[in-house]
């Protein structure tokens, strides 16, 4: 292979030129070698290592977790304990944000459902929303949800 431009190996896997930059910057992706004007060149290593990066990024991995992970597949000797704790966790997170969409998801058909239609002023769904005790709420997980703050929560 010869060496990639940023911009080449942000075509090769579907990522942006300025997120390469950070994973450099935060050190899951090594420096390139550079041209003397100063342009990153990409080796093999660089595009595996992107290709393992972003796949852990889509099944949700956060950053430690993804630089723990890249830290064992470059120590092939090890035992995948680590790499199983680490898939178990996530896999526990997604199980949690699944509960707690579920919840959301149930909510929205109940307020969806009370609507009658007509004006705005006789709107159950516009009421729900206005009603910020969530005493209306069919689901203790999505008061979590609120509690903790929706964005955060999902």
């Amino acid at each position: 292979m010869t060496s990639l431009s940023i911009g080449e190996l942000g075509l090769q896997t579907h990522c942006k030129v300025q997120t390469i930059r950070w994973y450099e910057e935060v050190g899951l992706l090594p420096p390139p070698a550079r041209t003397a004007g100063g342009h990153r060149l990409y080796e093999e290593q660089h595009l595996a290592r992107l290709d393992f990066i972003r796949h852990a990024r889509e099944l949700g991995f956060p950053l430690n977790a993804v630089r723990a992970l890249l830290a064992l597949s470059g120590r092939p000797e090890r035992p995948c304990e680590e790499a199983h704790a680490l898939a178990s966790s996530q896999l526990a997170a997604v199980e949690d944000k699944l509960r707690r969409l579920e919840a959301l998801r149930e909510e929205l058909v109940r307020m969806t459902e009370a609507c009658r239609g007509g004006v705005a002023a006789e709107c159950r769904i516009l009421e729900t929303l206005a009603d910020h005790s969530h005493t209306h709420c069919v689901s203790p997980a999505h008061g979590a949800a609120i509690a903790e703050g929706t964005d955060a929560a999902l």
